[in-house]
């Protein structure tokens, strides 16, 4: 079988194409056939791609994601990195890079964003309002990219084509996890979920008030060290055992660090590992305090 060095140009052009070597191990897309995404906010982002006329490469990177040919993608502030298995036998690698907002324009949307209680109370609550775009627009921004110069694609395969159909398949995949985790947009727009949450909580600035020399108090005395070596060696008693008790809610910190990029099981991570952790939390208690090991 050929591969992309010997196809000729005009392959690429007229949508044909070699067939790519078989990925194992890949992220498939949960869509069959279709549209790409449930929610608005996925669809938004799909229709930023789709708008761009890409033809026969689109159909093309929908199949590519449906197939599972997208190996891995890791999503940062402001960029997507992921390797795509084509024809060859190393993997394309793929790079998405979205125009980051400055830390001033965060700041305004956050204003804007808090104007409105509904907006803040509902991405508090991890959830994306329908008309948040609004918020963005009162302050000038976007959080969709609005123009072709606020995404810049590359890829390393032979087309001469930007986007091509590896670059599409990451992006229809991106569509599918916004469904899972809205935060993913703006932390591509240069803002992290927590950086956000942190943006929401903050109160309003008020004026500083006048600083005011307080009188110093003297520093406390330190405590002196023992006169018998053997006493600062040997310790004290060691202070009876706190009261220790399995924690009220089970994976606490797993819920801290939010969903998991990219799960593909049929129920969240955190309802399949809330059985472990509670069982773990007992046996852990029962250890503890002299039961089995």
């Amino acid at each position: 079988m050929a591969d992309d060095r010997d196809r000729p140009w005009w392959r690429d052009r007229y949508g044909e194409s070699t067939r790519p070597k078989e990925a194992r191990g890949g992220i498939k897309a949960h869509s069959r056939r279709g549209a790409f995404g449930q929610s608005w906010w996925a669809k938004r982002w799909v229709d930023v791609l789709e708008r761009l006329e890409l033809g026969g490469r689109l159909t093309r990177g929908r199949a590519y994601a449906r197939r599972g040919q997208v190996l891995d993608i890791k999503v940062e502030e402001g960029s997507v990195q992921a390797s795509v298995q084509g024809s060859r036998d190393a993997p394309y690698a793929v790079t998405i890079r979205v125009h980051a907002l400055t830390a001033a324009d965060w700041h305004k949307v956050a204003l804007s964003l808090r104007r409105e209680a509904r907006f803040a109370a509902k991405l508090l609550a991890s959830e994306m309002p329908e008309d948040v775009e609004e918020a963005f627009k009162g302050t000038g921004v976007s959080l969709f990219p609005a123009r072709r110069a606020e995404l810049a694609t590359e890829c390393s395969c032979p087309d001469w084509a930007n986007p091509c159909k590896h670059i599409a398949a990451v992006y229809y995949l991106l569509g599918e996890e916004f469904d899972r985790d809205p935060f993913l947009i703006f932390q591509l727009r240069g803002l992290s979920r927590e950086g956000l949450m942190a943006l929401l909580r903050a109160p309003e600035a008020e004026p500083k008030p006048k600083k005011t020399r307080a009188k110093s108090s003297p520093a406390p005395r330190p405590e002196p060290l023992p006169s018998d070596p053997g006493a600062f060696w040997g310790g004290g008693e060691v202070p009876p055992s706190p009261e220790v008790r399995a924690p009220e809610h089970a994976a606490a910190l797993l819920r801290r660090l939010g969903p998991f990029s990219f799960w593909r099981g049929r129920t969240p991570m955190t309802a399949e590992l809330d059985p472990l952790y509670e069982r773990a939390a007992a046996k852990a208690l029962d250890v503890f305090v002299g039961g089995s090991k």
